[in-house]
């Protein structure tokens, strides 16, 4: 063997160990992904949900749904099977400029090499409403096809012109069945070292993400030492904890927590709130709900009510976490356990909607601005329990204020009604 030759073959091994590094440290939620459209997890529901996506050449896409649901993945498939060039592009790392050089790329080939292009926008939602327009004229020509991935409800998060010119597609998280099928098939196309318990128990509590349940596989099949069951479960929970706080579903946890201290049920609200702070919600934000709800949904039938949250309130700006969670969770045991009234809340909307419905509403004199002695007014103090009938409107007001007949709120109902009838 000539040196030249000894030392090609140094090379190539070289290289291959190089190969076999960059390999193994690649994420197996990446090498796992499938190869062809019928393995997606999945699929066959989304084709008779979603028709569309069993022909061929699909229309442009906004896939939306939790992490780990298989978007990329679903947009290069589909671009596999159709055959088209497939540009990735990423809106938090980039901008219309180099948009715009990516659509001018996808012109010169379609143009010199009539070869038609896909572009996949990942996290479409994080362009501004002013750079998802940059699209408008070039999907409206069909110059390519666009796939965009988003988290959030497309509703709220893409420009409606945009929208009206895609179809959407809603990917939900797994079942544990289908994680477990996913989980089972990458053990055996990869000669993992991983229990069958392992996978049924990453299966129980990934919150049904294909990349937490393959990143917790591959820790699993790496570990020198067997990990138990309970580290394992451990390490996977903490992982598979989703929250964010500008996206659905902040809305939907604030929703619950709201609708919880609504239904009187403590032990719900106090769920909701922890999780909350566990996935770092500001609890001032917490606390000025509080401080709504107090009014909005308990009102007069317990006024203590919106001095406990106002207090729940200061001293949470004023101790910050984590001791300020006990302020909140006495607030909202206080709140959820409490008697219920809404009439204030209902009586100040009717009677905004009443002004609206009305032109300028005149003071009547004697409620004006002026010597009492000349505008007639009856000062209440000078009769017998403080009060005296007389017109306090501009003719007949509507009954805005309907009391309850719970807590502190029947005695104000009862008192009215001996007053006024």
């Amino acid at each position: 063997m000539t040196k030249r030759n000894a030392s090609n073959n140094q090379a190539n091994l070289f290289e291959q160990a190089q190969t076999q590094r960059v390999k193994s440290s690649t994420p197996l939620s990446h090498q796992a992904r499938p190869e062809k459209l019928e393995q997606f997890q999945g699929i066959t529901q989304l084709q008779n949900k979603y028709p569309f996506l069993k022909r061929e050449i699909t229309p442009s896409l906004i896939l939306w749904g939790p992490p780990g649901t298989g978007k990329t993945t679903l947009a290069q498939l589909l671009a596999d099977r159709s055959g088209k060039e497939f540009y990735r592009f990423n809106a938090v790392l980039s901008g219309v400029p180099e948009l715009r050089k990516l659509i001018e790329r996808a012109n010169e080939m379609r143009q010199m090499f009539h070869k038609e292009c896909i572009i996949f926008i990942d996290e479409i939602h994080r362009f501004s409403r002013s750079q998802q327009d940059a699209l408008l004229p070039y999907v409206e020509a069909g110059d390519f096809q666009l796939i965009g991935a988003t988290t959030e409800n497309p509703k709220t998060s893409v420009n409606r012109a945009l929208l009206s010119r895609v179809q959407t597609v809603e990917l939900e998280r797994l079942s544990m069945e289908q994680i477990q099928e996913m989980l089972t098939l990458t053990k055996q196309r990869f000669d993992l070292d991983v229990t069958n318990e392992a996978i049924t128990l990453i299966s129980k509590v990934c919150g049904g993400d294909a990349r937490i349940s393959l990143n917790a596989l591959d820790l699993v099949s790496q570990q020198k030492q067997s990990m138990s069951l309970e580290d394992l479960e451990r390490l996977v929970v903490e992982n598979a904890r989703q929250y964010d706080k500008s996206q659905d579903r902040h809305y939907d946890v604030i929703s619950a927590f709201i609708k919880s201290l609504r239904g009187s049920d403590p032990n719900a609200a106090i769920l909701w709130l922890a999780v909350m702070l566990d996935g770092g919600e500001d609890p001032v934000f917490i606390a000025r709900r509080l401080v709504i709800f107090a009014s909005e949904d308990i009102g007069n039938a317990d006024p203590t009510a919106l001095n406990l949250a106002l207090a729940g309130l200061e001293a949470v700006k004023n101790i910050g976490m984590p001791e300020a969670r006990i302020n909140l969770a006495q607030v909202t045991t206080y709140l959820a356990s409490t008697v219920k009234s809404n009439a204030s809340y209902v009586a100040i909307n009717e009677a905004l909607e009443f002004v609206r419905q009305h032109p300028t509403l005149e003071v009547p004199r004697h409620l004006r601005n002026l010597d009492d002695q000349i505008s007639n007014y009856k000062y209440p103090h000078s009769f017998q329990n403080h009060f005296v009938k007389q017109d306090y409107g501009p003719g007949r007001i509507p009954q805005f204020y309907r009391p309850s007949d719970e807590g502190r709120e029947k005695n104000i109902k009862a008192r009215l009604s001996e007053l006024w009838n």
